[in-house]
Formats: structure tokens, sequence, C-alpha cells
């Protein structure tokens, strides 16, 4: 009598029939099927030994079953991703899931070459100055609205030149992570005064000036956070100013350098007699809307020592 070939599992024989061996002990097909075979995760049934099985993060798919989950297309040989444990090919989750170029309006797929700045995605080649038309890439650039210029290009367009040497001020500065550059902020003078810029420049008569240029038109003196006058439009120091072209005080002889407004006078004279050089200053008193400070200071020195010499006359 020959011997027995049965099924490890159900004891059947397998004499002419399909069988596959697993560790050295012969199965039926559907015994095997049922012992061995994994359940697909989309349908939940076995996966037969004769079915193509696909495996991904702990699941287990036939090959039918392993399709995108917006468009339905098969995955078996596509690229995919997944989003919240639901398969995409890549079309659907670009298309749901990847930014938009903002200057061609196509989807910026994973893993190309991407830039962003102030919210917005470009592709590398997309990001270009709006004068030159290359790619900025990397590199330095100014953004002025909607528009984005590499530097040599904003430079010979728009940046404010020194009314001296004719070289532009600029100070660095970091924008967003990418690399950048802006204008220093200038600040508009008020009357025959400045304000020096922290960082290379300052402004006078609405034109830009590095802070080594803009110096006294005699002496070369930095002016920058100076007070300063001018004659002809071009500046000078207090000290160049009174020396060259101030008025001299008639009490002392000094310049006249320093001006504050008078908004009225009133002098009262309570003497007998009045000598003629002093009816000169009162004139002069009456007559002027402007004095300087120092020749007020003369004039009632001159005063004080009249009327000191009179009474002591009397």
């Amino acid at each position: 009598m020959a011997d027995r070939f049965d099924c490890d599992n159900c004891k059947e024989s397998l004499y002419g029939r399909k069988y596959i061996q697993s560790d050295d002990n012969p199965y039926c097909i559907p015994c095997y099927d049922s012992l061995f075979s994994n359940t697909c995760d989309e349908c939940k049934e076995l996966i037969g030994h004769d079915a193509r099985e696909l495996f991904y993060e702990d699941r287990h798919y036939h090959e039918h079953c392993f399709r995108c989950f917006r468009c339905d297309r098969s995955l078996a040989d596509e690229p995919f991703t997944s989003q919240d444990d639901a398969l995409l090919c890549n079309d659907c989750y670009c298309n749901e899931f990847s930014s938009k170029c903002v200057a061609c309006d196509k989807i910026v797929m994973p893993g190309t070459r991407k830039l962003e700045y102030a919210g917005s995605t470009w592709h590398e080649g997309c990001f270009i100055c709006h004068s030159c038309e290359q790619p900025i890439g990397s590199k330095s650039f100014i953004p002025d609205k909607d528009e984005h210029y590499c530097v040599p290009c904003y430079e010979d367009k728009f940046a404010p030149r020194c009314s001296r040497c004719k070289k532009v001020c600029w100070e660095k500065h970091s924008n967003f992570g990418v690399s950048a550059r802006r204008l220093v902020g200038l600040t508009l003078l008020t009357y025959f005064s400045i304000k020096a810029l922290a960082k290379g420049g300052v402004t006078y008569r609405d034109e830009p000036w590095h802070k080594e240029c803009f110096v006294c038109t005699s002496c070369k003196t930095q002016l920058a956070g100076q007070h300063f006058t001018s004659r002809d439009e071009n500046p000078y120091c207090l000290k160049c100013f009174g020396s060259l072209y101030a008025k001299k005080c008639e009490a002392c002889s000094k310049p006249i350098t320093g001006k504050v407004k008078l908004l009225y006078f009133i002098l009262l004279v309570t003497f007998g007699k009045v000598r003629k050089k002093m009816l000169e200053y009162l004139r002069r008193l009456y007559s002027w809307f402007t004095v300087d400070y120092s020749y007020w200071l003369c004039i009632i020195v001159k005063v004080r020592g009249y009327f000191k010499y009179n009474l002591k006359k009397r």
C-alpha cells in the first residue's frame, strides 16, 4: 500500500491536486491561503497565493486594489504619496496640496527646487529680475512692490546716489530668509539742521549724501549730526560761515550766526534824557523781526552801562 500524501492542515489527500509546501509541510491551496495569506487592507479579502501582492507601511493590497484615492488610477507602477492614510498619485497630491508658482501658475512638484518669499512660491527658474529677466536664485535682490530686481539692475534704475561722489548708499539686511538689501532710510531736513543716519548717509535739500561726503565747503569738516547753514546751496559749518559771510554785531563786532524769532518787544524809557545813540538802538530794535541772542546781550550791556552812567551823573 502506497504512503499517504495528505494536506498537513485538512488531512485530505494531495494526490492529483496542486499544493504548496511550507516548512517542509504540504498544504492544499485553500488551506495554504487561509493559513498564510495576508488580508487586503482595501477590500478586506485574502490575497491569494497566485495574486500579486503589494506592501506599504505594514499594509497589504491586491494589485488591483492599490489605487489613487482621488482619481482611482492604479498605483502599482506609479509614484505615489500618502496623505492622512489615503493613497494619492503625484498629480492628485500636487493639485490638492502642493503650492503653485506665482509666475507661471504651474504646480511646484515635490522634490523640485523652489523659492519662497513673502508667502509666495516660485520655481527656481521663474524667480527672475524684472529688468534683466535673469534668474535671481539665492542671490541678493531688492523687492519693489510686486517686482523684484537683482542688485545691479536696481542700482542702475532706482538707487539714490550721493550728490557728491555719485555712488549709491546701501545698508544690508536679511529679509524672510532670502538674501536681500535695502536702501538707507533717509530723514528729511528741518531748517538748517540735519540728522545723520546710522549707516551710510544723510539728506540735505532732499538729496542723499554719504556721511563722509557731506562736509563744510570751506574747511571740509564733516557736518553730519552738526548744526550748519548754507550759502548759494553750499553747506558751511557755523564757524566758517560766520567768518566768511555773517553780518557783524554793531555792538561787539562779532559775527551774528544763530537766529531766533522775536514775537514782539516793548521797551519803555522812564528816564529823562536819552542820548542820540540810545535812540538809534531803539529804532533798530523796533525795525528788526529776527535778531541774534548775542546782539541782545550786547544791547543790554550797552543800555545798562548808559543808564548807570547817567544815574551817577545826576
